[in-house]
């Protein structure tokens, strides 16, 4: 296949059938598929629409348009790549979020669909007239900055404060906080949890995080391209996988302001363990559980007495 694909194309041979765009599609398809890739189709879609610069509309209205030899040794690079199990999303560098798109790279957790859930809940809980005042968030653990970026846009007068252990991590949600244009309304704090936190005297309106929650045991259960490329850090949160929740919901108590809210994404079967450490102290009230559209306990939500 290769050999096809790179062959040279002159005025005296004919064009190579997968140095077209509907012929590369259909190689790296079937190349994908028989890796066992998921979702192999859109894979050879969005790393096309990668290696041209086009979006799906122009690939498929254009089928017979050539691929020059150089377009095709790139994508079938990555085809290899997401073959072997790299996450399509580290191979295109994006992911949309709430309708944007975020820059990522192996340094952060790819974001989730379900994750959009905090931020509805949030802004739901917050209320319409509450949203438009100046408030003060914390995003923890923030990844690539998709929470607190969302956020950002959809509260205009919000300051913002987005933590994360991971110094590289920062770096790419800072770049996704300029592209989007809330960069002066977001600090990156380098710091565990709500650590460097403490000293805001004036508290908090809305605390959100999608902490790790995987279970360590659980581990050879995820899918490969979870397992050997997403960082572990960002994944795991203990033997039980709900480890992180008790000094994250503490101290999230200290920090709000009464009538704030804390908004946390969970994971499956996760509920059990987690709703207890809201419902069994005097500090929370309105407790409350969001299904995702599977109908799976998403996130859990609370009001700061």
């Amino acid at each position: 296949m290769q050999n096809r694909v790179m062959a040279p194309m002159t005025p005296h041979t004919q064009t190579p059938a997968a140095a077209h765009v509907r012929a590369a599609l259909r190689d790296a398809m079937a190349q994908m598929r028989d890796a066992g890739v998921p979702s192999h189709a859109l894979a050879a879609e969005l790393l096309l629409m990668h290696i041209l610069g086009r979006d799906r509309a122009w690939l498929y209205a254009h089928p017979e348009a050539p691929l020059d030899p150089e377009s095709a040794r790139k994508y079938f690079d990555l085809v290899a790549r997401r073959s072997a199990g790299t996450p399509t999303q580290y191979l295109t560098g994006k992911q949309e979020f709430w309708g944007l798109e975020f820059g990522v790279t192996p340094a952060v957790l790819i974001p989730r669909p379900e994750t959009e859930h905090i931020i509805e809940v949030a802004i739901k809980r917050l209320g319409e007239p509450r949203a438009q005042d100046p408030l003060r968030i914390a995003d923890i653990g923030t990844g690539s900055g998709c929470i607190a970026v969302a956020l950002a846009r959809e509260l205009p007068q919000a300051e913002i404060f987005a933590t994360d252990i991971s110094a590289t991590a920062l770096a790419v949600a800072r770049r996704n906080a300029e592209r989007h244009g809330v960069a002066e309304r977001i600090r990156f704090v380098d710091c565990n949890l709500l650590d460097a936190l403490s000293n805001e005297a004036l508290g908090f309106d809305l605390i959100v995080s999608n902490p790790p929650y995987i279970a360590h045991g659980d581990e050879a259960q995820l899918p490969r391209e979870v397992r050997e490329h997403e960082p572990p850090e960002a994944l795991f949160g203990g033997p039980a996988g709900t480890e992180i929740y008790t000094p994250l919901i503490a101290e999230s108590a200290k920090l709000l302001r009464p009538g704030g809210f804390l908004v946390l994404e969970i994971g499956y079967s996760a509920l059990d363990r987690v709703r207890p450490l809201f419902d069994e102290s005097p500090l929370w009230a309105d407790v409350r559980v969001t299904n995702d559209l599977a109908g799976i306990p998403r996130v859990i939500s609370a009001e700061r007495k």
